[in-house]
């Protein structure tokens, strides 16, 4: 079972290196790694050439893009593999046993797409965990709690982008939940959830930048909760928002204990 990991990067050389590198050393070996850089200009696009030819299986490719969606929608056509899934180049995974243990997964439940749990990490201290996204065993009534699955740890067949599309390039910054609301919805896919930390994501995310992209992520969610007609989108929206407070968890007893 071939994995096609893509990995959409812009002016990441401080941490696309580990990006890269917690990739390469996965004790699974049939991986391919495509790099989608935006046209970094700090000294990026130098380090992806060097691991291009060092790597066979690491293909880069370099070019302005429509943001992070339109490289990874470009990043998926180029994909080979009979499963795809996303590594940013802030990201990093959290075991060289992960892919691995996404491949198990998916062969032992015979799945559409297998997700894990996902760390949130400090920018500059990787040990230190700030948020915990820790998910659960997909159920349909969960669409209409605000429930999603950790994108960052979400494998798919590859077969599901021939037949649902890639992201919509319309949202700018919510592509990835009109996604997955256009896929979960779907009777006749199942899906398999890993209880493993599969991923760490440094802090800082596009999504979280500013108060502004805020406020516009909170206007595409309720978008393409009312384009998968997704009752009392409102509501479940107020719902998604507030489920990310259980993630501090962990951070408010290191505070105080």
């Amino acid at each position: 079972m071939k994995i096609s990991i893509i990995t959409a990067t812009l002016n990441n050389i401080e941490t696309i290196e580990n990006c890269i590198s917690s990739i390469v050393t996965q004790n699974y070996s049939d991986i391919q790694h495509i790099v989608i850089d935006g046209g970094s200009t700090d000294g990026s696009q130098a380090l992806l050439e060097e691991y291009s030819k060092k790597y066979d299986n690491v293909i880069y490719k370099s070019e302005p893009d429509l943001g992070i969606y339109h490289a990874l929608n470009k990043g998926v056509a180029l994909a080979c593999g009979d499963i795809i899934g996303f590594l940013h180049g802030d990201d990093l995974f959290s075991t060289n046993k992960a892919i691995e243990a996404v491949v198990h997964q998916f062969k032992i439940s015979n799945a559409y797409g297998v997700y894990g749990d996902l760390e949130y990490v400090s920018q500059n201290d990787i040990s230190k965990v700030i948020r915990y996204w820790k998910c659960k065993p997909f159920q349909d009534t969960l669409l209409s709690k605000g429930w999603m699955p950790a994108h960052p740890t979400l494998y798919l067949k590859k077969e599901l982008y021939d037949t649902y599309g890639n992201f919509n390039t319309n949202y700018n910054i919510a592509a990835d939940y009109e996604f997955i609301l256009r896929l979960f919805k779907q009777k006749e896919l199942t899906f398999s959830y890993l209880p493993n930390t599969l991923v760490k994501m440094r802090l800082g995310g596009t999504s979280n930048a500013s108060m502004r992209n805020i406020l516009k992520k909170t206007r595409e969610d309720y978008k393409a909760l009312r384009l998968h007609k997704v009752p009392n989108s409102l509501w479940v929206l107020t719902l998604k928002n507030a489920s990310k407070f259980k993630q501090f968890d962990n951070l408010v007893y290191n505070f105080f204990f």
